[in-house]
Order: structure tokens, then C-alpha cells, then sequence
């Protein structure tokens, strides 16, 4: 009996954390610890390499279970239940019913309706609209309208005559004049007007309790390129400026805060993101305690998530289906209430009946085949997400803070600190994808060299989405991807290519066996980021044969590709050989005779650190590709 109570490790000794750190020290053989192992995010903090229990001491949350205050843990007690969400643009009533019930058949339990902003729609539309379906079974969210109030009268109204129960109505009207601020620069009628009329929602939907009419849609934010702790702190502090507001017109935060729902966008940064949700849970319960609850349970937040717009691509479009399901298994390991997965062709065109469907199977596969729906907070005390967690707290916080002494969120639009930082990150993340030190794969690295996009794409493919008014009050927030700049690129190449041969990136390769292959390989994803057809050469005996190749071949871009031992004897012969024949480019950046190489008259030499939308626009340009 006492061998059976013996600990798993037990007959390992201990290895203490100094002892840990001094065998890493030897191994890297004095080369810098914290450039090597140490990961300083785009959050501003730093990632240790690992983590142990010890690093668990001064997290205040671990021993708080599901379902309690603070809520890090999500709001459920028990499971990790979600809400599988498709949104449906209402062009026309019948047909948006129909689809509707077609759905909700194959296994969606909340829907959106995306309402046409200029409509005024009346009773006996909406009934229609909802026709056939049981509104206390179903969420039932309401996008777009300019007439909120409209839309929650006329839910009540059918509330009462189909007899349901106002507990069991669950869904959205998505009120949210703040972000309207952000988009177009001005109230709809006034700041006071505004929240005049979310007052009049939170009352005229007093009778259903789980249905929200304030939404606080923090993915601005993300699909703007702020950073996680920018998008936590500014969408936090959009939340609180909404309890502000409505407080001050002498509502409690008891009637304010069940009834808000935030809607959020998830990226990549699969950790990262987990951490995310969990933050935004903890922060909104401290920051609703502060103004004061009767009912704890008020202090929950209600998360809706989509996936980020940010890193969805229009080249190698399926690689998208890998980008969203991995943001959405952050959100619901998070814990996410519901969740929206974005078609793969979201970034590009209308949505398919086929890109639909994979996009609400995604979901379905995550719930029904790997179970992520049983257990509560699966993430908990794992060391390194804890520590995310406890990071982007720490850092959330303090930013959330600077707005708050600025005077608010409104305040600090009105200032430009939101959008001097959006902007600062924007510009970053842009430099990161342009210089590779960002992939998004197919795009900026390891494109599909046989993928030609022939198709007429409408300008809004490709340009930010500025939403602006001519009078605008403040700088306003624009949303983009950050595949855009590559893409524009790339189609024009595309469009070029419609009435005249595709330019041809050809490798000119020689000498040194592993140098040649690993230069031919890294110039031939350069230039087919930029629709350049690709030729590779398995290596010519001697420059000779290689000149003699090229003039033959006459590609409008030759690469040459070898050691940098090779190119101090050789480059310069064959570029003055080809010079009046094509464009030649160097693969690598031999520092010795670099000079003595651009003297001579050579522009191009491409590497690591390359800027590489700069050089293909450069040479698209040389080429009269417009």
C-alpha cells in the first residue's frame, strides 16, 4: 500500500530551476541568452523560453474555478458550451428565411441577421424574416440597422403574441454608436442623443433578460493591426465609457452591463489568443465591480468571435481554412459564448454555398469529433499561458489606464492617442510582412508558383475600408489585411500577363552545389510573390554555357545564383554579358565586392533583409507593368 502512494516522479531527484538555467548557458556557448531563447512579442513583453511551477506563485486567479468571480476561468460552471453562429445579409425577406431553417438544420443555433441599413423594416417583415423559427431556441442577432429601437419593439411584440418566454429569448440588436464614432468620425445625431437611445433599449428590453442591445465591437481594433494589448485596453475601455455614459443618465450598472455584448476577433497567435479571451473575462468583471453590482453574475462578459479579416488572403485562398480554425480553436478554448467562422473566400468575393458550409463544419468538427465542448477552461494552470495571461493583463492594464487619465475613450479619440498607437502598430506589422519577418503563407512567402488570378476584382479587394464622413469630427480607425500591398502586386502582374507573356524570373545557377540550390530556392519564392513565372536550371558546368542559356532563352529577369566564393571571380562577367539583355539581380549580398558590383551598375541584389515589395514594384515598373 505504501509503494502504491508514491508520487508518478518521485524516484527523480528535483532539478532546481538555477540548475536548469546553468545547463542552457553551457549549451549556448556564450552566445547571447535573451536575443537566442527569449521571444519579445508585439505586445511589448517578453516570453521566457519555459516555464515551471514556481512561475504559477504570484498569480492571484489559480485556485478560482469556472463559473467564478473574476470569470478568467469563462462563465460556465461546468462544460464549454458555444453558440455556432452564421450570419445572413437580409437582401430580400424570403429568401433570407429560408436559408435561415435551411441551417439551423445542419447545426447552427445562433443566427445574424445582417439588415440593410437604409430599411425600415416593419413588424410584419420581421415576423417574417423569423418565420418558422423558434425564437427560444435559436440566438437571434440583428446587425445594421439604423433603427434599433424598431427592432427590439418588434421583438417584444412577437414575443407576446407567439407566447414565448422572455427568459429564454436570447440574441443581439447591435447598438453600438461608439464604433460608428471610430469609422465615420461623427454621432449619428449627438453624443447625447446616442446614448439617449441606448438608455431607451436597455428599458424597452428590461423583459429579456439574456438578450442584449449594446454591443462593443473591439474587432475594429484587430482588423485595424492594433496589437493584442492595444485591442484589449481600447475595447475595454469602449466598455467602460458606455457604463460612463449611461450611469451618468441614471441608469445602474446592474441594467448596463448584462446587457452589452462584446464582439471580438481572433488571430493566429494560438497561445496568444487563448490568453486573450481569458484577460478580457478578468479586466471586464474588475472594471463592472468598480461601479458598483448587486449580482455577480452581472460582472460576466458575453463574447461573441469572429476571425480576424487582418491575416485572410487572396492568393492560396484554402491555406485560410488553417488560419481560421486555429483562431477559432483559441476562442473556444478561451470560452468563448459563440462563435463566427469566416469563409475562406470572405477577403475576396460573396461567400459560397460550398465556402459556408466548410466554414460551419469547422466549428462542427472542433465540437462533435474533438470534444472541445466538455471540459471548462482546458488552458488552466498550464504554466506558459497563465503567464501569457498574467503578461497581457499587466500590460493591458497599464495602457487602459493611460486612456482613463486622459478622460475616457471618447476623450482620448478626440486626442488621437487611440489612433497614433493603431497607426504606429499598423505601420509595423506592415514593415514585418514586407521584409518576411511576418508570413502569411502564399503570400508573402512560399507562394503557389502556378496560381494565376484571372478574375475582375472589385478595387475594395484591395484597399483599406474607409468609412469617413466629409465632416468628420476626429481621425477615424481603418480596417485592412495585411496581405493587400503584396496582392496589389501580384494582380497586377496578373492583369499584365492577360495581353502579353509573363515575365520570366530565370535562375541562373553555377558553381557551389548546396549554395546554387539554397539561393535558386529562396529567389524563386522572391519573385514568385510578385507573378513572375519561374524557371529554375539545375546548374550550368560553366558561366559560359549559363550566358549563352540566358541569351538564348531571353527571360526578362535573370537571378544569378551561387556561392559568394563564386560571385568574386564570376558575377561580374555575367552580368556585363546580360546587363543590355535583361535585368539582372544578384541572390545575396557579398559585402567584399558588393561596391565594386553596383559600380559596375548592378541595382538588385536580394536577401534576408531585402525590403521585397519595393524591389518587385521597382522592377515591375522597368518592365511597364503598370
Amino acid at each position: 500500500m505504501e509503494q502504491q502512494k508514491k508520487t508518478l516522479f518521485e524516484e527523480f531527484p528535483e532539478i532546481k530551476t538555477q540548475e536548469w538555467e546553468a545547463l542552457i548557458r553551457r549549451d549556448l556557448k556564450g552566445a547571447d541568452y535573451d536575443k537566442r531563447l527569449n521571444w519579445k512579442t508585439n505586445e511589448g513583453f517578453v516570453v521566457k523560453p519555459y516555464y515551471r511551477s514556481e512561475d504559477l506563485n504570484d498569480i492571484s486567479w489559480i485556485k478560482s474555478l469556472p463559473g467564478n468571480f473574476p470569470f478568467v476561468r469563462g462563465n460556465k460552471a461546468a462544460g464549454n458550451s458555444w453558440l455556432v453562429r452564421q450570419d445572413i445579409r437580409v437582401d430580400d425577406i424570403n429568401l433570407a428565411n429560408e436559408k435561415a431553417l435551411e441551417i439551423l438544420m445542419k447545426g447552427v443555433d445562433s443566427i445574424g441577421f445582417v439588415l440593410d441599413n437604409n430599411t425600415e423594416y416593419g413588424q410584419d417583415e420581421i415576423e417574417n424574416l423569423l418565420k418558422s423559427i423558434r425564437a427560444d431556441i435559436a440566438e437571434l442577432n440583428f446587425l445594421g440597422s439604423s433603427r434599433p429601437k424598431s427592432i427590439v419593439d418588434i421583438l417584444m411584440a412577437l414575443v407576446n403574441k407567439h407566447n414565448r418566454s422572455y427568459e429564454k429569448i436570447t440574441g443581439s440588436v447591435d447598438y453600438d454608436p461608439l464604433t460608428q464614432y471610430l469609422k465615420e468620425g461623427i454621432w449619428n445625431d449627438s453624443l447625447d442623443e446616442d446614448m439617449e437611445l441606448a438608455v431607451s433599449l436597455i428599458k424597452s428590453s428590461s423583459k429579456l433578460p439574456n438578450f442584449k442591445v449594446i454591443g462593443v465591437n473591439g474587432s475594429i481594433f484587430t482588423n485595424a493591426a492594433a496589437t493584442i494589448v492595444q485591442e484589449i485596453a481600447f475595447t475595454l475601455s469602449m466598455g467602460a465609457e458606455y457604463l460612463t455614459q449611461l450611469t451618468s443618465k441614471g441608469l445602474f450598472a446592474d441594467d448596463i452591463a448584462p446587457k452589452m455584448k462584446f464582439n471580438l476577433a481572433v488571430g493566429s497567435n494560438y497561445f496568444m489568443e487563448i490568453a486573450k479571451i481569458r484577460v478580457y473575462r478578468l479586466l471586464w468583471a474588475q472594471i463592472v465591480n468598480v461601479y458598483g453590482i448587486d449580482d455577480v453574475d452581472h460582472c460576466k462578459m458575453d463574447i461573441h468571435a469572429t476571425n480576424t479579416t487582418w491575416n485572410l488572403t487572396l492568393y492560396d485562398p484554402y491555406v485560410n481554412l488553417l488560419r481560421t480554425t486555429t483562431g477559432s480553436m483559441s476562442a473556444i478554448l478561451g470560452g468563448v459564448d459563440s462563435l463566427t467562422i469566416l469563409p475562406f473566400n470572405a477577403a475576396f468575393e460573396s461567400a459560397t454555398e460550398f465556402s459556408e458550409r466548410v466554414a460551419r463544419n469547422q466549428q462542427l468538427v472542433i465540437m462533435e469529433e474533438s470534444y472541445f465542448d466538455k471540459i471548462s477552461d482546458p488552458a488552466a494552470g498550464s504554466y506558459y499561458i497563465e503567464n501569457l495571461t498574467k503578461s497581457l493583463i499587466e500590460e493591458s492594464w497599464r495602457v487602459f489606464l493611460d486612456i482613463q487619465e486622459e478622460g475616457g475613450f471618447i476623450a482620448s479619440l478626440k486626442k488621437g492617442s487611440i489612433q497614433k498607437a493603431i497607426r504606429k502598430s499598423a505601420e509595423s506589422r506592415e514593415a514585418d510582412i514586407v521584409n518576411r519577418r511576418e508570413v502569411l503563407l502564399g503570400t508573402n512567402q512560399y507562394p503557389d508558383f502556378k496560381e494565376v488570378q484571372t478574375s475582375d476584382l472589385g478595387y475594395w479587394v484591395f484597399a483599406e475600408e474607409d468609412k469617413t464622413v466629409e465632416n468628420a469630427e476626429i481621425e477615424t480607425i481603418k480596417t485592412f489585411r495585411g496581405a493587400q500591398s503584396f496582392e496589389r502586386l501580384r494582380y497586377k502582374t496578373d492583369i499584365f500577363s492577360k495581353t502579353a507573356n509573363r515575365p520570366k524570373a530565370w535562375m541562373f545557377t553555377f558553381g557551389n552545389l548546396v549554395m546554387r540550390k539554397a539561393r535558386a530556392n529562396f529567389a524563386c519564392n522572391f519573385f514568385a510573390c510578385g507573378g513572375f513565372e519561374i524557371i529554375d536550371n539545375p546548374g550550368f558546368e560553366t558561366i559560359e554555357q549559363g550566358i549563352a542559356a540566358a541569351i538564348n532563352e531571353k527571360p526578362e529577369i535573370v537571378v544569378i545564383c551561387g556561392s559568394d566564393e563564386d560571385y568574386t571571380l564570376q558575377a561580374i562577367a555575367i552580368f556585363e554579358a546580360l546587363k543590355n539583355e535583361t535585368i539582372v539581380v544578384l541572390a545575396g549580398y557579398p559585402k567584399e565586392i558588393v561596391e565594386h558590383l553596383q559600380s559596375a551598375g548592378m541595382k538588385y541584389f536580394i536577401h534576408t533583409k531585402s525590403n521585397v515589395l519595393a524591389t518587385l514594384d521597382d522592377i515591375q515598373k522597368q518592365l511597364g507593368i503598370a
